[in-house]
């Protein structure tokens, strides 16, 4: 048996390596370089083409371009109307975003329940936790696996609420042959660095329909509008006359950001089958290792992964999911936890908040951590991935 490098033996890797990390190459440079020398740099052109790269890609209707992933979110629940008093159910396995935008608008978020096989929303606790309060449901894609949206959209349309996908994770993923962005009444995208396409900060909601996108339209523009068909009084004064028509936000994607955008998108093919390949490459090499469980693949879904976790089986090691972490650190592979659940934090316990409210994502959050996984990792970064996890999980088993 190896030494483990926390205790004195030698590294898998001397050099470390990170859960995630972002691919530019010189044609994404080149194509931000052509944004600044052009005449505009926000509000022009480049944003446009963002977005119908964007609804080229997934077959939906509508695009709006927004500054990040959390925008992205809040702009959704501005436009399925959500306010005051009303309820938003979302998973505890998130980003606080998914949770924070139903407080943002006076909305109560309401944690249900995961699978415990993949990990994502369990259609079931979300029908158990609808009430007469209940507007909408924010379902997060976790790692890039599709949520359930057949099973969600039944549940939507029989109690009326709005079906609102995060697919932050999630682009380049289809589920039962139809591409996300083009299934929920809304689809949020985030485009920060680990994502699998970026533009530094950004994100985009998707939507086929059209009053969905002017209202959209509206949050991410200070409610501001030169649409005569949205104006009150539409006016032949000239042509700089516009109207705030409702309470909206800057929320704008500079050109700069949307040139890198678009150049991203033309291969966001290339990184899916790159991603898809580590990930059969993990899958292959730990589905006969007792120590650790890996998540299940969700039934028809062809996924693009941003993450790949595994979790500790505590009942074949010796260790703690911290010790598990930190030997892997000490051979150069550096992990990180999604997530802690939502209503662990303090801001959360302030508003009433307490453990206990979903055992299975509890359970789960006690054993997961995300190992490397993006594109330009080599073929050799994978190996030694799996050598280390190997190396740490011989080492501490029972």
């Amino acid at each position: 048996m190896d030494t483990l490098a926390i205790k004195g033996g030698t590294p898998v890797r001397t050099n470390k390596i990170g859960y995630g990390h972002q691919w530019i190459d010189e044609d994404d440079i080149e194509a931000v370089a052509e944004v600044l020398r052009s005449e505009t740099v926000t509000c022009g052109p480049f944003v446009t083409a963002a977005e119908k790269a964007l609804t080229d890609y997934t077959g939906a209707k509508y695009a709006v371009a927004v500054s990040n992933g959390t925008a992205a979110l809040h702009c959704a629940i501005m436009a399925a109307g959500i306010g005051e008093g009303d309820e938003v159910i979302t998973t505890p396995l998130t980003f606080a975003a998914s949770a924070n935008c139903a407080l943002y608008c006076g909305a109560r978020p309401v944690f249900a329940d995961v699978d415990k096989e993949t990990y994502n929303i369990d259609p079931d606790s979300i029908e158990v936790h609808i009430t007469p309060r209940t507007k909408a449901v924010v379902a997060v894609d976790f790692t890039g696996q599709p949520v359930l949206a057949d099973r969600i959209r039944q549940i939507c349309d029989k109690h009326n609420l709005i079906f609102i996908e995060d697919a932050a994770h999630s682009i380049g993923t289809f589920y039962n042959g139809k591409a996300v962005g083009n299934i929920a009444d809304m689809t949020t995208f985030s485009f920060h660095p680990v994502k699998t396409v970026t533009c530094g900060e950004g994100g985009a909601i998707l939507t086929n329909n059209k009053e969905f996108y002017d209202k959209l339209v509206l949050a991410h523009t200070h409610g501001i509008t030169k649409n005569p068909e949205l104006m009150e009084n539409p006016s032949p004064e000239g042509p700089w006359v516009y109207e705030q028509i409702s309470l909206g936000f800057n929320y704008r994607l500079t050109d700069i950001q949307s040139g890198l955008l678009v150049s991203q998108m033309k291969k966001l093919n290339a990184f899916k089958a790159r991603r898809q390949e580590i990930v059969r490459k993990y899958n292959e090499a730990f589905k006969d290792m007792d120590e650790i469980f890996i998540q299940k693949e969700v039934p028809g879904a062809d996924s693009c992964r941003h993450l790949y976790i595994i979790r500790i089986n505590k009942e074949k090691l010796n260790c703690t999911r911290r010790e598990f972490f930190d030997a892997l650190a000490a051979e150069g592979i550096c992990c990180q936890v999604h997530y802690i659940p939502v209503y662990y934090f303090p801001y959360y316990k302030s508003l009433g908040y307490e453990k206990g409210l979903c055992p299975v994502a509890e359970e789960i959050y006690e054993g997961i951590m995300s190992i490397p996984l993006f594109p330009k990792m080599s073929d050799s970064d994978v190996d030694d991935v799996i050598k280390a996890i190997g190396k740490v999980a011989e080492y501490y088993r029972k």
